[in-house]
C-alpha cells in the first residue's frame, strides 16, 4: 500500500507541469508555510469620525497595528507548510496537504473519572482541506471541510504516514478528526498571503498520553488562525 502511494504520488507530480501547460489558467500548483497562531488581533488601528465641517476623517494608528500584531505573534502555536493545487478560474477548488504543529490548553481526564486537569500540550497533524474559493482579482476568499490526521510525538513523519497507510482508507479516517477552514487571500504575482480560522468539528480524541498520574486522553476541540505565505511553482 506504501508503496502504490507513493508511485501515485510521484506520477501526479511528474503529470502536473505537462498538464499545466494546456490548461495554464485553470490550475495551479504551489508551496506554502506559515504560522498557526491561537488569537489574530489588529485592534482598532484604523478610526474615522466626523469633522466640525461634517466631513470625514480618517485617522490611522500605525503603533497600534504593531503592538496588537506582535501580541498575536507571541501567541504562536507552531508552524505550518505544505503544498496546494488549485483549479479553475474564477470559480475554484483546492485541496491542499499540509504539516502543521498545533498546541493549547486542553481539558484533560484522567483514567476515566471526573476530574479534569488544564494541560498545555502540542501536536502535529497532516492536514487535508479541500477548500472552494472565489477569485476576484488579486483577492480570494475561501472555505471547506478539513480531515487531521494525528502524528503522535514519539513518531518520524514516516512512521506516522505508515500508520495510516497500511490499513484501509476507512481505517485511516478512523483515526483522524475533522474540521473546517474558512478565510481569505491576496495574490500578488506568483506569490500569495492567506489568512485563515481553522475550527474543529470533533474532539481531538485519538490521542492519548501517558504519565504517572495514568492515561489522559484529549476531550477538548482544536481552533487557531492560521497565516502562511505561498508560491506559485507552476
Amino acid at each position: 500500500m506504501q508503496k502504490s502511494l507513493a508511485i501515485l504520488i510521484a506520477l501526479l507530480l511528474l503529470a502536473a507541469p505537462s498538464w499545466a501547460q494546456k490548461r495554464r489558467s485553470a490550475f495551479a500548483f504551489g508551496v506554502k508555510g506559515g504560522l498557526n497562531l491561537s488569537q489574530l488581533k489588529t485592534g482598532d488601528f484604523f478610526t474615522a469620525r466626523l469633522g466640525d465641517n461634517g466631513v470625514p476623517r480618517f485617522n490611522y494608528n500605525g503603533q497600534v497595528l504593531k503592538d496588537n500584531l506582535r501580541e498575536s505573534y507571541d501567541s504562536r502555536t507552531g508552524l505550518a507548510g505544505g503544498v496546494w493545487m488549485r483549479f479553475g478560474r474564477t470559480l475554484y477548488l483546492q485541496p491542499e496537504a499540509v504539516i502543521s504543529s498545533k498546541g493549547g490548553a486542553f481539558e484533560v481526564y484522567y483514567n476515566g473519572q471526573n476530574v479534569s486537569n488544564l494541560v498545555k500540550v502540542k501536536l502535529t497533524t497532516i492536514d487535508v482541506p479541500v477548500l472552494i474559493g472565489l477569485k476576484l482579482g488579486p483577492l480570494r476568499v475561501n472555505a471547506g471541510p478539513m480531515a487531521s490526521f494525528v502524528v503522535n510525538n514519539n513518531q518520524t513523519l514516516g512512521n506516522a504516514l505508515s500508520q495510516y497507510t497500511t490499513g484501509s482508507i476507512d481505517d485511516a479516517f478512523q483515526k483522524a478528526f475533522y474540521g473546517y477552514q474558512l478565510g481569505g487571500g491576496l495574490d500578488i504575482g506568483s506569490w500569495s498571503l492567506d489568512v485563515r480560522y481553522e475550527g474543529s468539528l470533533s474532539d481531538v480524541s485519538s490521542l492519548n498520553l501517558q504519565s504517572v498520574a495514568g492515561s489522559t486522553q484529549f476531550n477538548q476541540k482544536n481552533n487557531l488562525w492560521q497565516v502562511t505565505v505561498g508560491h506559485k511553482l507552476f
